[in-house]
């Protein structure tokens, strides 16, 4: 076997497609839109590649690709650290450790030479795309999720890498009789009246305006998150474009205060996953048309983010956003998966539990220290 870098356009499709061959008999698996992948690794279409300098590899056994590995420095989340810290992701992997060994180690190697002192991941080049899944396996991911094996755990294990932080994964499900708790109506309801909190959902016909409000809430009530770095406008005015299609209105939810000040915003998006199954990642020919007639009628939703600005912590702001949001999106079949929440953050895990979601699923960050040499 043998470790190879990513250097022309041939290269780059082996490694987008890979993926599609490892796990094209995995009853799990959801094959993401070629297209959609294909775009993560393009600069023109994903800003975050500007400030991210990064390298692909493949694993060949006897001429045939078997595996790969990224390894990237995302040069504005250094700065905003102020710690070294390289980044490992897009892993696949036969279940041999001397396979995982092999580009693991690639990886490693790379980021030493860049002058990195810690590998942290699996990580992705779209935001909060992060981690390993280490309980829940199954059901399939919702969209925007990642999906793995089991052993890929055990692999990183064993070249060293240890756990950093856990990424908890919530749902809330119709269909097994959820209910709002009473008493977080009544909660809610007060929070509104004493702290003079409206709620509204995106107002497509100034969307540019509501886009500028969620960079800044982002960056504002989100910097003290652990593995945040500050997103670009161009970042967030691509996902924005890239999720126009599926996004709806309702899914998008601000907080105000009397003076009509965004405080606080929550996003849930569409798990158009549903969908892609049975696709291959392709929209022709008829791809396109189902997804044009599902996505209206899905009624399975991922919280992709939420959010409240600092000097609105401890008021109960998150809990009107999510009682805001169910209420938007309600239906009798209506399903949440509210991914992620940091393993630490107790004040957003105790407010999800009051409101009767079960926790489910479970995402692992490992980190290694490689500023001692192992060559």
């Amino acid at each position: 076997m043998e470790v190879v870098l990513v250097e022309t356009k041939k290269d780059l499709k082996k490694f987008i497609e890979l993926p599609y061959h490892i796990y094209k008999v995995d009853p799990v698996w959801v094959p993401p839109l070629r297209g959609e992948l294909a775009g993560q690794f393009d600069p023109v279409r994903n800003p975050y590649l500007n400030h991210c300098r990064h390298q692909l590899f493949l694993l060949y056994d006897s001429d045939k690709p078997v595996g790969r590995i990224a390894a990237f420095i995302d040069d504005l989340a250094v700065d905003f650290w102020q710690e070294p810290i390289g980044l490992f992701g897009y892993f696949e992997s036969p279940s041999d450790n001397q396979a995982s060994h092999l580009l693991l180690e690639g990886a490693r190697k790379w980021l030493v030479v860049h002058g990195m002192q810690k590998m942290r991941g699996p990580w992705s080049f779209v935001s909060q795309e992060w981690g390993s899944v280490v309980e829940g396996f199954s059901p399939a991911p919702v969209v925007m999720s990642p999906y793995n094996p089991p052993f890929y755990n055990e692999q990183y294990e064993e070249f060293g890498l240890s756990k950093i932080k856990d990424l908890l994964v919530y749902q809330i499900d119709h269909n097994q009789n959820y209910q709002v708790p009473e008493r977080i109506l009544t909660l809610t309801e007060k929070i509104r009246s004493r702290y003079g909190i409206n709620t509204r959902i995106l107002n497509m016909k100034t969307l540019d305006q509501d886009v500028e409000k969620i960079i800044a809430l982002s960056n504002e009530s989100l910097i003290k998150n652990w593995g945040y770095s500050p997103v670009t406008d161009e970042e967030v005015r691509a996902m924005v474009h890239d999720l126009k299609q599926i996004i709806q209105p309702k899914g998008v939810i601000f907080a105000e205060n009397q003076t009509g000040k965004a405080v606080g915003f929550a996003i849930a998006i569409p798990d158009i996953n549903l969908l892609l199954k049975g696709l291959n990642g392709r929209l022709l020919p008829f791809g396109w048309l189902k997804l044009l007639r599902g996505i209206p009628r899905l009624k399975q939703y991922r919280m992709f983010a939420l959010g409240v600005i600092p000097s609105y912590h401890g008021k109960g702001i998150d809990a009107l956003l999510y009682r805001a949001l169910y209420d938007s999106l309600y239906s009798t079949d209506m399903q949440m998966e509210i991914n992620y929440v940091l393993e630490d953050n107790d004040p957003m895990n105790n407010a999800i539990i009051k409101l009767g979601a079960k926790l489910y699923r479970r995402y692992r960050v490992y980190e290694k220290d490689i500023s001692t040499s192992e060559d």
